[in-house]
């Protein structure tokens, strides 16, 4: 980050003086003395650059910071090349934020747009959005905007993340609309209990693919019950999947889902991440965020401009359909940024991976005494079961291993990525095999 220049108090009292006020107190006259604090703010005083950075070092140290990571569940540790962070930190990245005056924010509309363009590529659909915060959200956002005056009964999968889930509810007690679990069947959704509890009144139905269990969804019966039943299908899909899997598209979703962080962004304890939502041409109206558009000026050059924001901000509060009002561009240039720098061929090599890695863990951790709770296809994460959870977790936190996580006193989900070694994968087996 560059250097910020304060203005001196010469600068100040000029200002003052333009603005029509001889001081400071002056311009704060017009606010009634009862409701003026009348004392200085009960806070530490400043601290020098020096000062804060120990502070802040202290403060980082308390963290437990793991060199092999077996543990996924929704944020992921991947290769993050050079080149992004190199590109991403630049100032003029980093300092802006928000794309309000579009004629003097041509390079943040700019990539906005490639990275809408991107996330429309991997997914197949029409028309995507950005400001997401994050997966979660995302899913939440996109069951308000398949919600109709008839249809408004949303319906989870209960083999979706736990968190997205509960932020899903959250969502729906706002608005008073109820939201149905849809039970699982072996560590998969229950389509015919499905098929079964959708209604008229059913809005969507969202599914996780891969689920949170690692497990392929049969998505092809859960498209048809879900579309015979009038409601929308909402995908939620890790995007590294995309570089080998069918798209959203391809399965006949209404409207996908997910979380960006697999793309650039580290693990960060938790964020910032990166929500990204793209839904077809028949639902563009209702997509909440921003999209940004591609134009022509008065010169005829090309251009950039913000085609649609339907956020709070610019309408009456009472009828905003979306509590999306910060901007994450930072983060989808990342992704942009990643996306452009692995390539086509490059992210089908990382899935590839991820489903290599995570197969040879399972064939390892199966030796070492540990069993598969669901003999079902899975991508890069599955689950264990085992006598002792805390005991495996704890053995490898010993060896500076973050172990799978645990779910039950008896079972752990697992997960790989092209940044597990066989090395690191024979070494978390051989302590599981010791532990057993």
């Amino acid at each position: 980050m560059g250097s910020y220049i304060p203005n001196t108090e010469a600068e100040q009292l000029q200002m003052l003086k333009e603005a029509g006020f001889e001081s400071f107190e002056d311009m704060l006259s017009v606010i009634p003395s009862e409701v003026r604090l009348g004392r200085e703010l009960n806070i530490p005083e400043g601290k020098s650059e020096l000062e804060v950075s120990r502070e802040m070092k202290k403060i980082a140290a308390k963290n437990k910071v793991y060199d092999t990571v077996f543990r996924g569940a929704g944020a992921y540790k991947h290769y993050v090349p050079a080149v992004v962070t190199t590109i991403v930190n630049k100032e003029e990245f980093v300092t802006a934020y928000t794309p309000y005056q579009a004629e003097i924010s041509q390079g943040i509309l700019q990539s906005i747009f490639e990275y809408q363009t991107m996330i429309c590529e991997l997914t197949g659909m029409d028309v995507a959005n950005a400001s997401v915060y994050d997966g979660a959200t995302a899913a939440a956002e996109a069951c308000a905007m398949c919600q109709e005056r008839k249809r408004h009964t949303v319906y989870v999968s209960e083999t979706v993340n736990p968190q997205t889930i509960s932020v899903i509810k959250t969502y729906c007690f706002g608005k008073d609309v109820d939201v149905k679990i849809v039970p699982a069947s072996e560590g998969t959704t229950d389509t015919a209990k499905l098929a079964e509890m959708l209604d008229a009144e059913s809005a969507c139905f969202v599914v996780q693919h891969p689920n949170y269990f690692g497990l392929m969804e049969d998505i092809e019966t859960i498209e048809k019950t879900v579309h015979e039943a009038g409601a929308k299908l909402i995908m939620s899909v890790n995007p590294v999947t995309l570089g080998t899997l069918k798209t959203p598209a391809e399965y006949g979703a209404d409207v996908a889902v997910g979380d960006g962080q697999p793309f650039g962004l580290g693990l960060s304890y938790g964020g910032p991440y990166l929500g990204y939502m793209a839904t077809t041409s028949k639902m563009m109206r209702k997509i909440p965020g921003r999209i940004v558009g591609e134009t022509v000026d008065t010169q005829g050059e090309r251009g950039f401009v913000l085609t649609l924001q339907a956020r709070e901000q610019h309408i009456r509060r009472e009828k905003a359909s979306s509590n999306i009002c910060s901007n994450q561009a930072l983060c989808a240039l990342t992704a942009s940024v990643y996306l452009a720098a692995v390539g086509p061929d490059g992210l089908k090599e990382v899935a590839d991976q991820c489903v290599a890695k995570a197969h040879y863990l399972a064939d390892k951790l199966a030796e070492a005494g540990l069993s598969l709770k669901y003999e079902k296809p899975f991508f890069n994460e599955f689950v264990t079961n085992c006598s002792n959870a805390d005991a495996i977790i704890d053995a490898c936190a010993k060896e500076g291993i973050l172990a799978g996580l645990k779910l039950s006193d008896t079972e752990i989900l697992w997960c790989a990525t092209e940044l597990n070694t066989a090395c690191e994968i024979e070494k978390v087996a051989a302590i599981v095999k010791e532990v057993c």
